[in-house]
């Protein structure tokens, strides 16, 4: 049986950039923070992001979490 063990972890804010110009395509910005704790929970997670976004010159559009693991066998 494998176990997986998470190794890192990093928060990404995806910002609203306008509109394309020629496309009409909405235009994205992404503002990422590495080595985020790996036990922080969802809920402190938003709250951080909460608080940097105002710092920001454009509006949220969504938060995602990227975590790493590895696996190895048990």
């Amino acid at each position: 049986m494998a176990v997986a063990q998470m190794v890192n972890s990093r928060m990404s804010l995806i910002l609203d950039d306008g509109i394309d110009e020629i496309s009409g395509k909405q235009l994205f910005k992404t503002k990422s923070f590495n080595n985020v704790k790996i036990a922080a929970t969802a809920d402190q997670l938003y709250s951080i992001a909460n608080a940097v976004v105002v710092l920001q010159q454009r509006p949220l559009l969504s938060i995602e979490r990227k975590d790493s693991s590895e696996l190895r066998g048990a």
